[in-house]
């Protein structure tokens, strides 16, 4: 494992800062459209704001439970009480500045072999408290920025009106999105044992990859959604039902109780409408290769379904931006995933003791709360 390092720290702070500020934009946005009697889209970019909150409050709690298993009851109905409020990810951070404080500007001298331990111990801690809120960001960008941001370029491709709080919302999002992306990589790194350092041009070309291959499928999902919008919500649930059908064929043991496994399953299974992740750890090639083909597919189907649905829209402006950033976009990315792939992406995941199926069956489950979770997360 990884050290937790003085930039590591800043970094922490930073995406606590950027969390506050998202959450102050989502409800300054909101009220701007309540004011200008847009109440629907008010409760829409509300509601998802509220969903992602509630899930991501389970899990945190849910994980909580499962560390303190045989501590103070009176601890754990304090915890309960605040994720009810919804400030869950509130006492993490806390965790997570406390230990990493401790780690980070801790003093460079000669120490006794039980202050080593204990210097390791308190790495461990923040590195695991660090993991735990870079997943819960990850659920949150799929289940709330990314529909927002849906919402957001919606509005401005239907009405042409655009105004500055549009694209303060629109900026956040793509942040939030790319953010939580390179954090997710470089907390994996850090918990797993033997994974190789996630260096500058690594993060420069997964983070290139990962906002170019969602972009230009937000962009193609904005074109059916502006075309139907029942059959963009079709399209939506049909991506759904494959990629949950998909996750309960890996047979995921992520979670400890059947109902909080599940629950798992179908925060993965919207994730992997958007973005493709490897959620058993294991060599990926062929299904990463169909997913992205199948991307592909879809993206030029629903430029030809435009062409001869509504060919005069070929001779405005705003489809032609468009279709250039959709395509292109598409291509880059990919062009950045061969590249990071072939050339950037560690080949050592773990050791070869860790990655038996042991650690993800029945054996690992009974472990799970005494080691990181980050090995049976998302990969």
């Amino acid at each position: 494992m990884m050290k937790f390092t003085k930039q590591d720290f800043f970094v922490l702070v930073g995406g606590m800062i950027i969390y506050v500020v998202d959450i102050g934009v989502d409800f300054w946005v909101a009220s701007r459209y309540f004011c200008q009697g847009q109440y629907s889209w008010s409760i829409l970019i509300l509601c998802f704001r509220g969903l992602s909150s509630i899930i991501t409050q389970i899990f945190s709690y849910e994980w909580f439970k499962n560390d303190w298993e045989g501590t103070d009851t009176g601890k754990l109905k304090l915890v309960l009480l605040v994720h009810l409020f919804h400030c869950g990810i509130f006492i993490r951070y806390w965790f997570a500045l406390k230990y990493g404080c401790q780690v980070a500007f801790k003093q460079a001298s000669s120490r006794s072999a039980s202050e080593a331990d204990l210097s390791n111990f308190i790495q461990k801690q923040a590195v695991d408290a660090v993991t735990d809120i870079t997943m819960l960001r990850v659920f949150k960008t799929f289940l709330e920025t990314t529909p927002q941001l849906f919402l957001q370029i919606y509005i401005l491709m239907e009405h042409g009106k655009t105004h500055f709080f549009q694209y303060a919302a629109i900026i956040m999002s793509f942040c939030g999105i790319s953010l939580s992306m390179v954090d997710y990589q470089i907390s994996l790194r850090k918990s797993l044992p033997d994974k190789d350092e996630f260096r500058v041009l690594s993060k420069f070309m997964y983070l290139f990859y990962k906002l170019l291959t969602i972009t230009s499928w937000i962009l193609s999902i904005s074109l059916i959604i502006l075309l139907s919008v029942r059959i963009s919500v079709i399209l939506m649930v049909f991506l759904w039902i494959c990629g949950f059908t998909w996750t309960l064929k890996q047979h995921t043991t992520f979670c400890k109780s059947k109902k909080m496994e599940y629950l798992y399953r179908t925060v993965v299974g919207i994730i992997l409408i958007f973005s493709f992740f490897n959620i058993k750890g294991r060599r990926t090639k062929v299904c990463i290769s169909i997913y992205y083909a199948t991307h592909t597919v879809v993206t030029l189907g629903i430029l030809f379904v435009y062409i001869f649905w509504k060919p005069s829209i070929i001779k405005e402006t705003c489809f032609t931006i468009v279709s250039i950033l959709t395509i292109s976009s598409l291509v880059l990315g990919i062009i950045f995933l061969v590249v990071y792939y072939g050339h950037l992406h560690p080949t050592t995941y773990c050791r070869p003791q860790a990655c038996s199926d042991e650690v993800d069956g029945v054996a690992g489950q009974r472990e799970r709360v005494k080691t990181d979770r980050f090995p049976n997360f998302l990969m």
